[in-house]
């Protein structure tokens, strides 16, 4: 404030492009020494290197393989084939629109019922029941798990002869014991209860911190135009958490598509458990691999994946926009 005009003199900004920083208690402006621009450059620079070197630039590199032909050891044998490589996939390969099936089987799965019970377990568990700590730590637990633990943990409850679903059934240890992971009727089924069953958990710590984050006047003015517990949920609480929504989506969407594993520890995705990122790694590193094929699969799963992810972006910007 000027002593002789009564006016606010505007504080000293820094122009686009200049490496400068602000004081927030003297209002003064100073110059970044060579240091912070070095510790700059360092925080920057190291992680965005790291992504490029393990994540960008084999994607790159994946993506030109698709095309050739390559036996995978001496450079001088690639061999440019065009688009033969995903013509073989689609029309040629038998375990590719399998992979496809199950794939989409195991986003409606997650849709339908993971994301839904998902959602439930946050209502209730926003009821400020007795022991909603211990609840929320129970369910929370699968998601701290790596898929490949989850794996393990439910085979021992699908073994058919010391597993605890069949030792609940009677038939652990008969000829009548269903073999969950083994019987390809059944097998796929199995895995993606143990999917849900950490999604769920995954879904439901969202959800959670979404709705303690709501503003409770939303809750007060339904109540008070006479909206019961449900009307008030659909019509005004769960329309406020869209961004949620949004991201939950999202999720449920990447998740489908980048199973990997739970089927693998199971039976490395044979016999009624093939799914799309399998087909890759078993085209990339098994016998007689074919790094064309699995390179062009890689792409196609690249390509889906992208869509979602690039829809919530899009979404994401427009709101900051706004």
């Amino acid at each position: 404030m000027s002593v002789l005009t009564g006016t606010t003199v505007p504080p000293a900004t820094a122009a686009p492009g200049d490496p400068t920083v602000r004081n927030g208690r003297s209002g003064r402006v100073r110059r970044l020494s060579g240091a912070d621009r070095l510790v700059l450059g360092l925080m920057v620079g190291v992680p965005t290197l790291v992504q490029a070197v393990l994540v960008w630039i084999p994607t790159l590199l994946s993506i030109g393989l698709s095309f050739t032909r390559w036996n995978g050891f001496a450079l001088a044998d690639i061999e440019p084939v065009g688009l033969d490589n995903y013509a073989y996939a689609v029309r040629d390969y038998p375990p590719f629109w399998p992979a496809i099936a199950h794939n989409v089987l195991w986003l409606v799965f997650l849709a339908v019922l993971a994301t839904p019970l998902g959602l439930l377990l946050a209502v209730l568990l926003d009821q400020r029941i007795r022991g909603s700590r211990l609840y929320q730590s129970v369910f929370f637990a699968p998601v701290m798990l790596s898929l490949v633990m989850v794996g393990i943990v439910w085979q021992l409850v699908y073994a058919r002869n010391e597993g605890l679903l069949n030792n609940l059934l009677g038939t652990a240890g008969t000829p009548g014991a269903t073999d969950w992971f083994g019987d390809s009727d059944v097998n796929l089924w199995a895995a993606l209860v143990a999917t849900a069953w950490r999604h769920a958990g995954y879904v439901m710590v969202l959800y959670l911190a979404g709705l303690k984050g709501l503003d409770p006047s939303l809750r007060e003015a339904a109540a008070i135009d006479g909206a019961s517990g449900r009307q008030t949920f659909f019509r005004v609480v769960f329309p406020a958490m869209r961004p949620i929504n949004i991201v939950v989506v999202v999720i449920t969407v990447i998740e489908a598509l980048r199973a990997f594993d739970i089927v693998y520890v199971i039976n490395r995705g044979t016999n009624g458990l093939e799914l799309l990122s399998v087909l890759v790694v078993q085209n990339l590193t098994g016998e007689g691999q074919v790094i064309g094929v699995g390179s062009a699969l890689a792409t196609i799963l690249l390509v889906v994946s992208l869509v979602p992810i690039v829809y919530y972006l899009v979404r994401v910007f427009r709101r900051a926009d706004r």
